[in-house]
């Protein structure tokens, strides 16, 4: 009979957190999990869930453009934020509610409070101390805001779905996938847009042709870019509006500004400092590939370990970490083509590898990329491209890397991720029939390179 009070308590029910808690609990551990704020984390709360949402109300704008061309008429249409905020604030409680019964079901205890690491095995809540063997922390990531002049001025991506109005203009900081995503959403549901970022092109770190293609896209619908760009103050007016001076000594005033400057680990204040556990500069807690802190028998998993910020991520370490400590799985997760979406106005899709990322590997590759309008465009005035592109290992014939930016580019890419993980040749590519008509078909057709 074990001494301690639990297997496994888990700090934070978020995607990974309680993941982790109902397949421990499924494998037999005794298992505790604690949340302050609420559950399902960042993504069904402030993240992904209320994104998405917002994204398709802001997509309808163009659907109802596209509609004329369909011969419907769509006369007197107009869009009520408040609507939308009450029916994504009735999705979210839901979801809540399923993430509590899900650990319930599974037979998790739940604390609702601030839990804390006292020492090893030890966690303090609610005046008590209550012991572990092991101690999983996942307590995700919280947005960052600069250290300028009148930053509290300035909003970030948390209290942005909770705005009581839309405002009239807009200024988001970043180049980020978060930022693009809020301006897309922004510009579509009628706010005058500008993003400003500090380096010369938004999305680092993506492919170099889908950065472009994405930016030039939403300089077309009227979105405005600040390049090379910083924000060195901000003033509130009387009118209510915010002032902005730039590096530049330029003002402008807009309703609202909304800091995308990144997302830093949340561990301040977690009693890290009575354990071992280590962490680097950005806060974020060091793990082996078992997910074991410097602490044994201390975990962590998630954003809070900033390897990669996805939600899918966070579910395949929780699921990997439950089989390593209670189940015969290897405890692992591999990081290798994990396919991503930007849910960007137009979207994007990827996996695998940047063509500037194959290079920088050593690969010699071939690179196959077509640009289309989409079908349902065909008969509208809008003349929206479509991209997709094959990065190909010259040597192997495999494919590397596919990326997309166009509708469904999420859905498609989905689809390729499994064929690139196994290892698909750009002739297997080749050899396999397409469905016509769809956008799709074209990432089996390009027959030649660029």
């Amino acid at each position: 009979m074990s001494n301690y009070d639990y297997d496994l308590f888990v700090i934070g029910a978020g995607s990974g957190g309680v993941r982790c808690a109902r397949m421990s609990a499924s494998m037999g551990a005794r298992v505790a999990i604690a949340e302050e704020r609420y559950f399902g984390g960042t993504c069904v709360n402030v993240g992904c869930v209320p994104k998405k949402l917002f994204v398709y109300a802001a997509h309808v704008r163009e659907d109802l453009h596209t509609a004329a061309s369909f011969g419907w008429t769509v006369e007197n249409a107009r869009f009520h934020w408040p609507t939308l905020l009450e029916n994504k604030n009735r999705e979210i409680a839901r979801l809540n509610g399923i993430y509590r019964s899900i650990l319930a079901n599974a037979g998790v205890d739940i604390m609702e409070g601030r839990a804390t690491i006292a020492a090893p095995h030890q966690i303090a809540f609610n005046g008590r101390i209550i012991t572990a063997r092991n101690i999983l922390i996942a307590t995700g990531g919280w947005p960052v805001k600069p250290d300028i002049p009148g930053i509290e001025h300035a909003i970030t991506s948390n209290e942005f779905f909770h705005l009581p109005q839309l405002p009239n203009t807009a200024l988001i900081v970043g180049g980020g996938y978060i930022a693009v995503e809020f301006a897309g959403i922004l510009h579509n549901l009628g706010v005058q847009t500008t993003l400003s970022y500090r380096g010369p092109l938004i999305l680092r770190g993506f492919d170099q042709d889908i950065r472009q293609h994405v930016c030039n896209a939403m300089s077309a619908k009227g979105i405005a870019f600040q390049f090379n760009h910083r924000i060195t103050a901000l003033t509130k007016l009387p009118d209510g509006k915010i002032q902005i001076i730039d590096s530049d000594g330029k003002i402008l005033a807009v309703d609202c500004v909304i800091m995308a400057t990144g997302r830093n680990p949340n561990t301040d204040g977690l009693g890290l400092e009575n354990t071992a556990v280590e962490r680097d500069v950005h806060g974020a807690i060091l793990v082996d590939d078992r997910l074991q802190t410097a602490e044994p028998g201390i975990f962590a998993v998630g954003d809070v370990i900033n390897r990669i910020q996805l939600t899918p991520v966070a579910l395949a370490e929780g699921m990997a970490l439950a089989h390593y400590l209670f189940g015969t799985g290897p405890g692992q997760v591999d990081y290798r083509n994990i396919p991503t979406a930007v849910f960007s106005q137009p979207s994007i899709g990827t996996v695998g590898l940047s063509e500037e990322q194959a290079r920088e590997q050593g690969f010699d590759v071939v690179i196959f990329r077509s640009t289309f309008t989409p079908m349902q465009q065909s008969l509208s005035d809008i003349k929206e491209k479509t991209l997709m592109k094959l990065v190909v290992d010259r040597a192997s014939d495999k494919v590397l890397g596919a990326h997309m930016v166009g509708p469904d580019a999420g859905e498609i890419i989905q689809g390729l991720a499994i064929a690139i993980r196994m290892g698909a040749t750009k002739a297997q590519f080749d050899q396999t029939i397409g469905i016509h008509p769809t956008a799709a078909e074209e990432f089996v057709t390009m027959r030649s390179p660029v």
